[in-house]
């Protein structure tokens, strides 16, 4: 059974920084895409940045160099760095395992709880 645990989400400033962290279980994470979404009540859920099994590092236009995922198949751990936050960077963040060609199409079976992050201005 996939279990993912996300951990990390504060309330900061904008410019500030955060890290995000999921913890997964129940699957290889070499064999699988792991990423990061997030949603803002009213909104659909949206891609922010996956990685693996062969794919490098992908993100989404609007945090390119701001956000840096990582992956450490030793620990089944995945991170997101998360730089000079906005205001609409504000949403809950989900994190995500399945796949790789579910990823690509936005697209995951497997989830977490999410985490909130909250960027004040």
């Amino acid at each position: 059974q996939v279990q993912l645990v996300e951990s990390g989400g504060e309330s900061v400033q904008a410019g500030g920084s955060l890290r995000l962290a999921c913890a997964g279980s129940g699957f290889t994470y070499s064999s699988y895409c792991m990423g990061w979404f997030r949603q803002v009540p009213g909104n659909e859920r949206e891609g922010v940045a996956f990685i693996g099994n062969g794919v490098g590092a992908t993100y989404a236009d609007d945090v390119k160099g701001r956000f840096t995922i990582s992956q450490d198949n030793a620990k089944n751990t995945l991170d997101l760095q998360m730089n000079s936050l906005k205001p609409e960077d504000t949403a809950m963040y989900f994190c995500a395992a399945d796949d790789c060609y579910r990823f690509i199409s936005g697209r995951s079976r497997f989830w977490g709880q999410g985490t909130q992050v909250t960027v004040s201005s």
